[in-house]
């Protein structure tokens, strides 16, 4: 299940920090990243700080993610009738709860900010951008064709590049200048990047057991 964590800026008086700073304000304590310490921050950091707005990167990342769960979402759609074995519809369901819960925060951040905010089936219309690792027309139909072991076998192979598509979708969203500067998009991010690695190693290790099993 996504998590969604929100970095804020927050205040804190503190007396000691005000002896030591030699000064009668607040302190002002930025919380760090995941895994990384709080820290101190001057004032006209944190004015700066307040200002930060979205790019036009992020609005094309947030966007091009929802056509790339969307797509995820039409794959796990054929588990139901493509697949014999309990392991693979245990992992679809996984994944749909996480990808519908992003698609909805990705649409809830594009509204907020008066941003175009495709649906789950705006993937399917003329023109629709092919995101990093998504499947082509004719890769969906090879697997929408497939049915049992043959089906695991390329749901997993395919679902697994699918995901590493995401990772590097993600990769350029941060290597973009200004981009993923709100507090809210970096935590999302940090997110996806983590469920979709954690995803990427469980899926290996059942196509692993796959391959063994039906050498």
């Amino acid at each position: 299940m996504h998590r969604i964590v929100a970095l804020l800026m927050v205040v804190v008086a503190a007396a000691s920090c005000r002896s030591a700073a030699g000064g009668s304000g607040p302190a002002i304590v930025q919380p760090g990243a995941p895994g990384e310490p709080a820290r101190v921050i001057a004032a006209d950091r944190a004015a700066d700080l307040s200002g930060v707005t979205h790019s036009a990167a992020d609005v094309r990342f947030m966007q091009g993610m929802i056509h790339h769960h969307a797509q995820a979402l039409d794959m796990v759609g054929l588990l139901d009738t493509r697949t014999a074995s309990e392991a693979m519809r245990a992992l679809g369901r996984r994944i749909e709860l996480s990808q519908r819960d992003e698609i909805a925060f990705m649409r809830q951040w594009l509204q907020a900010r008066g941003e175009d905010a495709p649906d789950e089936h705006a993937h399917h219309l003329p023109g629709a951008p092919l995101m990093p690792g998504m499947l082509s027309p004719q890769e969906m139909d090879r697997l929408a064709a497939a049915t049992g072991v043959e089906f695991d076998r390329l749901f997993l192979d395919f679902m697994i590049g699918h995901h590493d598509g995401a990772i590097a979708m993600v990769d350029d969203l941060l290597a973009s200048p200004g981009a993923a500067q709100e507090s809210e998009i970096f935590a999302f991010t940090s997110d996806v990047v983590a469920d979709q690695r954690a995803e990427m190693e469980r899926m290996a290790a059942m196509l692993a057991m796959l391959e063994e099993l039906h050498k």
